[in-house]
């Protein structure tokens, strides 16, 4: 697709962030069953719900677009999620494998709500409030699940780490 203006770049970045909404929902299944926390698998278990839920908000974004919901393969999400796979192979206690998806999640919270922020951006840029709306709801989503993830750190999962 040949970028002539910033509606194509936008919607360019949109199919990037389906492909990694979609990555995602294979990877957090993988990571709720390698986490030892209640409390950190239920986060992995809600965010999974929410994410199929900004599945079906991009699919509308791209109706408004006009467009059927497509993906272009997100390779930053592939890389993140390749560095997760590869912390929980490892040979950690429990509580450091906690404290480590953690660390995994975030990294892939920070990436979408870099994603989200911008397309965010775009479609304030070209006055389509109703397609920004729809974005500004999941970049939401994406900063309180970041944030939920930072507070079940500092309250149990680092401090087990620690010790």
């Amino acid at each position: 697709m040949k970028l002539n203006n910033l509606k194509d770049l936008m919607i360019h970045e949109l199919k990037d962030i389906y492909s990694a909404e979609h990555q995602i929902t294979k990877a957090l299944p993988k990571m709720m069953e390698a986490c030892s926390s209640e409390k950190l698998r239920a986060a992995f278990q809600d965010h999974l719900q929410v994410t199929k839920m900004q599945i079906e908000r991009l699919d509308n974004v791209f109706d408004m677009l006009g467009m059927k919901a497509q993906s272009e393969h997100c390779k930053a999400m592939e890389g993140i999620i390749k560095e997760c796979e590869s912390m929980m192979s490892e040979r950690a206690d429990k509580s450091v494998m906690d404290a480590a998806l953690i660390g995994c999640a975030q990294r892939v919270e920070h990436y979408e709500i870099a994603a989200y922020g911008t397309v965010c951006t775009y479609a304030k840029q070209l006055n389509m409030t109703d397609v920004m709306n729809q974005l500004l709801m999941t970049l939401d989503e994406e900063k309180a699940t970041d944030q939920r993830l930072t507070m079940i750190a500092e309250e149990t999962i680092n401090i087990r780490a620690e010790r």
